[in-house]
């Protein structure tokens, strides 16, 4: 592959094209499974009118999510729990040279929504509302806000 096919293949597993009926298919789930996941804040489909649809970089992520369950037995409030500690940059396998100009990498105090809301839609074309690290905390926190 070129250098310049880069950008296009992250573009490609990006873009949202898989309806839930075959996501769940190809991850060996059910659509009903997929619908917990996004209500527990692991995963956010985007949608088409009141469809939902999930890209490549999903189906992976749900993959690395069904393993954690089922292979490492770890529950969704487990996942959910690690996704408060790890860094993006890890849960996204985001690359060293991306890591290298990424404010939140370089301070690892703050994550990076907290540093600056357009450094991963700059860098990487993605928005925060869209990250698995960003929904988890905020889900948590919204969560403690009612408690």
């Amino acid at each position: 592959m070129k250098n310049t096919d880069k950008p296009k293949d992250t573009l490609k597993e990006a873009m949202a094209l898989y309806p839930i009926g075959i996501v769940a298919e190809l991850i060996g789930i059910t659509d009903q499974t997929l619908r917990l996941y996004e209500k527990h804040g692991l995963i956010k489909p985007a949608r088409r009118n009141k469809n939902r649809y999930y890209s490549e970089n999903d189906v992976k992520w749900l993959t690395c999510v069904r393993d954690l369950i089922h292979r490492k037995k770890i529950s969704i409030e487990g996942i959910k729990k690690l996704l408060e500690y790890a860094p993006c940059w890890e849960i996204t396998d985001c690359p060293q040279d991306k890591r290298s100009i990424c404010s939140a990498y370089i301070d690892k105090g703050k994550p990076c929504w907290e540093m600056n809301k357009t450094i991963c839609k700059r860098e990487s074309g993605k928005v925060c509302d869209e990250c698995v690290v960003y929904l988890a905390r905020n889900s948590k926190s919204k969560q403690e806000k009612k408690a």
